[in-house]
């Protein structure tokens, strides 16, 4: 069975690019009839942030990424959090002492810094002169019973057969042992482990078969590979996905910009939305089908080169679709595969998911049962913003969404656009007054001349079957007859106090004729 897992560190709200990758992982999971599981990893307690476990899970749930195990679900494969896995870790550190592949290092941090500083100043590349790997058994068995503590390195000069580095996403990857600290540490001194042993014993033992994460750990891709070596376990197969960016080319970040999932649920985006733009936020190649290097033991990994592989049929060739697509959940799984992920960072345009929530809020409301599904989704938003109001309905609400169609940005938008659907319009406000002063000359006329329109359908028992079409007709007839270019501005200046909405017909036809009258005749 394909397995995941979306492993992130609990150091605050989950964030944009770890939805993405969670959703990633959920859609390469479900379109493979596979499962995926929600691992917490946090190998240095001092930066555990209280309640971001919570929280990470409450943004999975709002954006209907289920996982199959994880905290409160499923518990075959727990425990999930790194912390209550401590001694795996270690069994798996001592296991390469014993054969010899990895050894204690009892240099302290000051003595580390010294060697660093000399190997440097002797133009040398290694961080490390492997003095503890030369200490004797008995030395080192007298330095553990007097409690110094010690770190377990790896040694690098024993180097086990093991197949060409290759990602899913970026193909043949060049051999980065060279950037690698000398003797990486995998167990540290107070005994927790690297997140380069631990992802490695996690994967391993939880069954993963395929890891997809972000791009920031390709260059540790060969030492992970090389654990597995070393232990002689069967790696995963890996993907690593190119980060997001923000508008200006810069990296996303926690401290820096609108990036936590919760700003976005606040705002009322659409779960669906949301993750359609996230998904097409670095989906958008066109290129060969990642396939795997020959295994022979002695080749050396190379860089990835455009034809180095065999040209495919055209029906392997990926072509993404157009990054402000409007996909359903469905559409992206079906669609969604890697061969058709970019190798480049993606940038995030907050224009495009405007467009793409709009669009996905306009299929909703398309049939009665999506129009009233966001009408109550936004009710207690409406009644909470106006608690006097006798108009907030959830039919009230439904007609509000329909005539204020693509000004919505987010359902969240209602009140904002419209609050005078729900109580009598504000004019004491700057924009209303600036409005009035275009209209005072005429004012007076032109809203006594639509009263005597709309009262005249009324008592002919005509309003109701009058089209919002009509209406308009109505009032640009009376506007050429008087001779008021300034007649339909009147109208919204007395129907809302806002230069902008809805047509003034369609506004007409939501408060009713009633509440039309007593604003008009008010103003007049």
């Amino acid at each position: 069975m394909v397995l995941l897992r979306f492993a992130p560190s609990p150091t605050g709200p989950l964030h944009l690019g770890g939805l993405r990758m969670a959703l990633y992982n959920h859609l390469y999971a479900r379109k493979h009839g596979g499962k995926w599981i929600l691992r917490i990893e946090v190998t240095d307690a001092t930066r555990f942030v209280p309640g971001s476990v919570e929280g990470i899970r409450q943004a999975l749930d709002w954006a209907g990424l289920e996982y199959d195990y994880g905290p409160g679900k499923d518990s075959r494969y727990a425990p999930y959090y790194q912390s209550e896995r401590r001694d795996l870790y270690r069994s798996y550190a001592n296991k390469l002492v014993e054969t010899r592949q990895a050894y204690r290092c009892f240099c302290s941090q000051d003595k580390l810094a010294s060697i660093r500083e000399r190997l440097a100043r002797l133009g040398s590349n290694n961080t490390y002169d492997k003095t503890c790997l030369h200490l004797t058994e008995e030395e080192v068995a007298r330095k553990v019973k007097a409690g110094e503590k010690f770190t377990i390195r790896l040694d690098d000069s024993t180097h086990p057969t093991r197949p060409p580095t290759h990602d899913l996403v970026f193909g043949h990857v060049k051999d980065a042992h060279s950037s690698l600290a000398t003797d990486p540490i995998l167990l540290k001194s107070d005994l927790h482990p690297t997140y380069h042993l631990a992802s490695v014993v996690d994967d391993h033992e939880m069954g993963i078969t395929h890891v997809l994460r972000g791009e920031e750990w390709l260059p540790s891709l060969t030492l992970h590979l090389d654990l597995y070596a070393h232990l002689g376990l069967k790696p995963p197969e890996f993907a690593h996905i190119p980060i997001l960016l923000n508008p200006d080319g810069t990296k996303m970040s926690k401290r820096n910009g609108d990036v936590q999932v919760v700003d976005y649920i606040r705002r009322g985006w659409e779960p669906v939305a949301l993750l359609n733009w996230l998904a097409l936020a670095g989906w958008g190649a066109r290129h060969e089908p990642s396939q795997p290097p020959p295994t022979t033991p002695k080749e050396e990994p190379q860089p990835r080169v455009s034809g180095s592989h065999n040209t495919p049929s055209p029906k392997l060739i990926q072509e993404a679709p157009d990054s402000t697509r409007v996909m359903t959940f469905q559409e992206l799984m079906k669609e969604f595969d890697l061969d058709a992920v970019t190798q480049r960072s993606s940038s995030l345009d907050p224009g495009k998911l405007e467009y793409i929530n709009k669009h996905h809020l306009m299929r909703q409301w398309e049939s009665a049962e999506g129009l009233r599904e966001l009408a109550e989704r936004v009710h207690g938003l409406v009644k909470g913003r106006f608690p006097d109001s006798q108009y907030t309905t959830v039919e009230n609400v439904m007609h509000a969404i329909r005539i204020l169609e693509r000004r919505l940005v987010t359902i969240k938008d209602v009140p904002d656009l419209a609050p005078y659907l729900f109580e009598e319009p504000d004019l004491s406000t700057d924009e209303a007054k600036k409005m009035f002063k275009r209209v005072e000359r005429d004012s007076e006329q032109i809203l006594e001349s639509a009263s005597t329109i709309v009262r005249s359908l009324v008592d002919t028992g005509k309003w109701e079957d009058t089209s919002v079409v009509e209406l308009v007709r109505m009032f640009h007839e009376e506007r050429d007859r008087l001779g008021m270019k300034m007649y339909l501005v009147a109208l919204r200046w007395a129907l809302t106090g806002m230069k902008d909405g809805p047509a003034v017909g369609d506004i007409m036809k939501v408060i009713g004729p009633e509440r039309t009258l007593r604003r008009l005749q008010r103003q007049a």
